[in-house]
């Protein structure tokens, strides 16, 4: 199997509200892991689209799938084309801009949000690699930029306590249950984070024992 792809499912694609796996799927995934890394949902996004998604993104429903993604919803989700309005109600501030540049992440397909509420900004980059799966390239976290190797899942460690210790537990249950292909650590002036690129799909159950063994783990 590709390096792009971890499961099986990547290349089937997923149940999902049309029309295209990559446009539509993949953003709703894309928007789904920038929920995951704020840890909710922002009160305010800004997507920056980069080539075939600057291009495309009204008439193949990217800003509706990610809207969706970012509010949590499933790819397969009835509310998902009405995404917008509901964000709009909810007194969520979404906008879309369409970026004439090269893509910042070095792909066709690619969406950068940036996402804030009181006290807190996150940014990542993402993009739509065909069949619903994306790959997360770039993002920002607690001021701390990381570069994973792309493909998911991948683990993130939040150490705001800046102590070496307090990711070898972590470290070691990842080798057990969710073996890495790559880690890296990136300190920063209030945290530092470990990042993890693991090498195949992760269940479900493995996830959430993971997240209730440690805090400040983050999935995507």
């Amino acid at each position: 199997m590709s390096g792009n792809y971890r499961s099986v499912f990547d290349i089937i694609g997923p149940i999902m509200i049309g029309p295209s796996s990559s446009h539509t799927a993949g953003a709703v995934a894309i928007g789904q892991a920038a929920n995951k890394l704020f840890g909710g949902v922002p009160k305010k996004v800004t997507v920056h689209y980069y080539g075939s998604f600057a291009q495309t993104h009204r008439g193949h429903g990217t800003d509706y799938a990610i809207a969706a993604g970012v509010m949590g919803f499933a790819t397969d989700d009835p509310r998902v084309p009405t995404a917008p309005e509901i964000a709009r109600d909810n007194g969520i501030d979404i906008r879309f801009v369409e970026e004439a540049g090269e893509s910042p992440i070095n792909h066709p397909n690619t969406a950068v949000l940036e996402m804030s509420a009181p006290g807190k900004k996150v940014r990542i980059s993402g993009c739509s690699i065909g069949g619903g799966a994306i790959e997360i390239r770039d993002f920002v976290l607690d001021g701390v930029e990381v570069q994973p190797s792309g493909p998911l899942p991948i683990i993130i460690f939040v150490d705001k306590e800046k102590k070496h210790e307090n990711a070898l537990p972590v470290t070691a249950e990842l080798e057990k249950v969710a073996p890495f292909s790559r880690k890296q650590v990136l300190q920063g002036e209030n945290c530092d984070i470990y990042e993890y690129d693991i090498k195949n799909y992760m269940r479900d159950e493995v996830i959430k024992e993971l997240k209730d063994k440690f805090e400040n783990i983050i999935c995507l």
